[in-house]
Parts: C-alpha cells; sequence; structure tokens
C-alpha cells in the first residue's frame, strides 16, 4: 500500500520508515510501557518524487528536514499507535502537498509618473527649507 499524494503522485511504502517509540510527557505507568508514539523518516534525494517537488521540498526551512534531506516527523498525539502512524503519514503527505504548489513569478511594477513628481516636489521643498535655514546675513 502506497501513500496517495495525488492521482497521479505516490509515495511507495518501502520509501517511508516507521518506528515505534515510547511517547514523552505525563500519562503514568501505560506511557512508560507502551511504545505508542511514531517516528517517521523520509529520505527526499532517494525518494521516487518528481525532481521538482524534491528541490522545492529540500528549500524549505522546516525544522522537520534535515540538511541531509530527511524529513523526520514525530506523532505522539494521540494513545494508540494506529492513530499516531495516521498523523505522521497525513503531515507528511500535507509537507508534500505544500512542495507542489508553484510560486507565483513576480511581475516587476513600475513608479507610476504622479509618484515620481510627487517625490520630487517633496525633495526640492525639503531643499528649499533646509537652504533657508543656512547663513543669516547681517546688515547692520
Amino acid at each position: 500500500m502506497a501513500v496517495h499524494i495525488t492521482h497521479k503522485i505516490q509515495i511507495p511504502d518501502n520509501e517511508i520508515q516507521l518506528e515505534a517509540i515510547r511517547a514523552q510527557g505525563a500519562g503514568g505507568q501505560h506511557v512508560n510501557k507502551v511504545s505508542t508514539a511514531i517516528h517517521l523518516r523520509f529520505d527526499i534525494p532517494a525518494s521516487s518524487l518528481p525532481e521538482e517537488i524534491k528541490s522545492r521540498l529540500l528549500a524549505f526551512s522546516d525544522h522537520r528536514i534535515s540538511k541531509d534531506g530527511v524529513i523526520v516527523i514525530k506523532a505522539q498525539q494521540f494513545r494508540s499507535q494506529e492513530k499516531n502512524r495516521t498523523d505522521a503519514i497525513k503531515r507528511l503527505r500535507q509537507l508534500v502537498l505544500q512542495a507542489m504548489v508553484r510560486p507565483k513569478k513576480r511581475k516587476p511594477t513600475r513608479v507610476t509618473k504622479t509618484a515620481q513628481k510627487k517625490r520630487l516636489d517633496k525633495k526640492t521643498k525639503r531643499g528649499r527649507v533646509k537652504r533657508l535655514r543656512g547663513q543669516v546675513s547681517s546688515d547692520d
């Protein structure tokens, strides 16, 4: 079974490493003896994702992505291992979907003639004020 991102893109199970670990925090004896948290690891460069998506994922400044390009997600919100596994896979899917969005190209804008004229008028006015502050002639 593979993780379906879209109808065209999917991640095979052999590319995702899931490891059950003990959850942190309060929970009494249950938390100390049962490994309910899930540690998901996904190697971006070694994956079968399209190159465009890989490069966008690697460009993200996300704390879950290591310098080596490995996504590490720790799911420990729920008390059951199955729910945490589903949550971890869902978070991986969201991250990949986020990388699929193409950034819009920026269209350079021009300064309007009125704005340019206004700016130059302000500069000359300010210059005049400063010039008037200059030397005072004493014609006594």
